[in-house]
C-alpha cells in the first residue's frame, strides 16, 4: 500500500485542525484566527499567541497553509499582519481528517458513550 502526502499528515492535531477549519471559509491573520477558533467553540478552545504561531509555522513547512498575497483595503488593514489562507494540500487533509474523525465518533455512538447527549 503507497502512503500518500494525505496520509503522512494524518492524524492532524487538535489545534492544527482548527487553524485549519478557521481557513476553511476565507483568509485570515494570526489573532482573527484565535477570535474564530474562540467563538466557533463557544471559548471552548483558546490558543495562546505562541502556541498558535508554533503551529502556524509547521502548517507553513508541511504546505498546509501559506501566506495570503491579497490583502484587505489599506484603511482596514495592518501592514504588520500576516494572512493565512489554506493550500490545496491543506483541503484533502482536512477533508480526510474529518472523516477519520467521523469514524472515530460513530465508532463511540457504538459503544454507547454518547448516551443520553444531544
Amino acid at each position: 500500500m503507497r502512503t500518500t502526502d494525505v496520509d503522512r499528515r494524518l492524524p492532524v492535531k487538535p489545534v492544527a485542525f482548527q487553524i485549519l477549519l478557521s481557513l476553511a471559509d476565507e483568509d485570515r491573520h494570526g489573532y482573527a484566527i484565535t477570535r474564530d477558533i474562540a467563538t466557533r467553540t463557544s471559548a471552548g478552545i483558546r490558543i495562546e499567541a505562541g502556541n498558535l504561531y508554533r503551529h502556524i509555522r509547521s502548517m507553513l513547512a508541511d504546505g498546509l497553509i501559506e501566506e495570503a498575497g491579497r490583502r484587505p483595503a489599506r484603511e482596514r488593514d495592518d501592514e504588520r499582519r500576516r494572512y493565512y489562507r489554506m493550500t490545496a494540500l491543506g483541503r484533502r487533509v482536512a477533508a480526510a481528517e474529518t472523516v477519520r474523525l467521523e469514524a472515530v465518533l460513530a465508532d463511540a455512538r457504538r459503544k454507547r458513550w454518547l448516551r443520553g447527549r444531544a
